[in-house]
């Protein structure tokens, strides 16, 4: 059992392994030397960090962090797995760095049984990372698109998602629809992001139940096109698990008469605005065709083209780093050395640092029930706390507190003890996106929806007894 680091304390965390690594002399002095570069701006960086700061912006003693690179500096083989709780922060991207620096500090990048794997989620995250659909495309997928399809595709710079919201916020988007999911729940500062939505024109949603989004994040005139959840299409469709693995999946039954599935839903509306030349669009609402051009366009989904022939799972190409050359222009591994971020929390003797996590009985944003058996909570209108810091602030268990940031405060939140760092708090996304701010990290634009400073206060509402 390790010390939970403070939230926003793993860079430091890290420096500290580091540190301890170094002076242990369990670094792969050969494999640093021929396939890296920028080591010895990170070592510098490393003697410079003193133990006192390391421990007091991880909030975990030194004793615990060299205990931790034991156990790796001993390890002959290592895998670092992360999920969201290290991207979102405004500095996600310098915590992976900081992963990447340990995993080559030892050669773990590379090497059979060890490596950088991260956890995806298994929804649209992978549809658009692995069809290339970001705001600017991948020049590989660009140019396979324009000559496979004979079309002439525009070369205007892209929006990401908090430049949708910003541009709507300004006036400046007429149509938007929405391919699944909440974009309203999704999104920080949920009363900018209302505001901002209700500034669009026409607002189209193709969805397959119902959610906040349809309440809350319309347009001026909004429609709402029902579709086929995945497991219920009349089609085949295909899969990408967390871990790079294609497969195809038959779907089932309808749950109610007239859905259609979404893709025959895009395509249609396609042909209908623009013709079937030179992309026929009719053709593209067969998934069997439609993979087909997957596999001929999109590099390491070639097998995609066969899939409904073989019915044979396959591991996206590229995604396995194997051999000595990295796909950097030099062909090394390029060490960074970050900066350790300022404390989440603020110095007042109320603030907390504040973490927005989802429960076992949730999808993304939509909440399918209000109990959390992985926390043991009934309810979700709760702020998780270390029992010193309750006992600090004279609250005591199903307290209403209102919690308050910098984009806004909720009311009547309860207070529940968690074994949570002191320091630190957690709340459920997205019913708390009402208080964190839209801060994002400057290169990934990931919003910080893991590091929000916050103040807690006793409410004047009456206390709830037995929950």
């Amino acid at each position: 059992y390790y010390a939970q680091p403070h939230i926003g304390g793993d860079i430091p965390l890290f420096y500290g392994i580091a540190k301890s690594l170094v002076a242990r002399g369990a670094i792969d002095a050969e494999y640093i030397a021929s396939r890296t570069e920028g080591w010895e701006a990170l070592r510098r960086e490393i003697d410079e960090r003193s133990w006192e700061s390391i421990e007091r912006g991880s909030g975990v003693s030194r004793s615990e962090i060299e205990r931790l690179a034991g156990h790796y500096a001993n390890a002959k083989a290592a895998l670092f797995c992360w999920t969201m709780g290290m991207t979102h922060h405004a500095f996600g991207v310098d915590n992976v760095r900081m992963i990447a620096n340990l995993a080559l500090m030892r050669g773990m990048v590379g090497k059979p049984s060890a490596g950088l794997l991260p956890l995806r989620g298994h929804s649209n995250v992978q549809g658009v990372g692995s069809m290339g659909a970001t705001p600017a495309l991948k020049k590989r997928v660009f140019d396979a698109l324009e000559s496979r399809l004979g079309v002439k595709l525009p070369t205007s710079a892209g929006m990401d998602t908090l430049a949708c919201i910003e541009r709507a916020g300004e006036g400046g988007v007429d149509f938007a629809m929405h391919l699944g999911g909440n974009l309203f729940g999704s999104c920080p500062d949920a009363d900018k992001a209302r505001a901002a939505l209700g500034r669009i024109g026409m607002t189209v949603f193709l969805s397959t139940t119902l959610n906040t989004g349809h309440a809350h994040g319309r347009g001026q005139e909004s429609i709402i096109l029902p579709v086929r959840a995945r497991d219920e299409e009349s089609q085949p469709t295909t899969q990408e698990s967390m871990f790079s693995f294609v497969r195809l999946s038959d779907g089932g039954p309808p749950r109610h008469e007239g859905p259609r599935g979404e893709v025959q839903v895009v395509a249609s509306i396609a042909k209908r605005v623009l013709g079937s030349a030179p992309v026929d669009f009719e053709a593209l609402e067969r998934h069997a065709d439609l993979r087909r051009l997957i596999g001929e366009i999109i590099p390491g989904y070639e097998p995609m083209k066969e899939i409904d022939e073989t019915r044979r799972e396959f591991h996206v190409g590229g995604r396995f780093l194997h051999g000595e050359r990295f796909e950097t222009p030099s062909g090394r591994a390029r060490f960074h050395a970050p900066p350790i971020p300022p404390p989440v929390r603020g110095d007042e003797s109320n603030s907390l640092a504040l973490m927005t996590i989802r429960s076992e009985g949730q999808f993304n944003t939509v909440v399918y029930e209000q109990e959390d058996v992985y926390r043991g909570q009934e309810r979700r209108d709760v702020i998780l706390m270390n029992s010193d810091d309750i006992s600090r602030l004279g609250l005591r268990d199903n307290d209403p507190v209102t919690v308050t940031s910098e984009a806004g405060s909720l009311d009547g939140v309860l207070v529940r003890t968690f074994q949570i760092r002191a320091g630190n708090a957690a709340m459920y996304y997205p019913e708390a996106n009402a208080i964190v701010p839209q801060r994002v990290d400057p290169e990934s634009r990931t919003p910080a929806f893991k590091s929000v400073a916050i103040r807690v206060t006793k409410s004047r509402r009456l206390s709830v007894v037995g929950g």
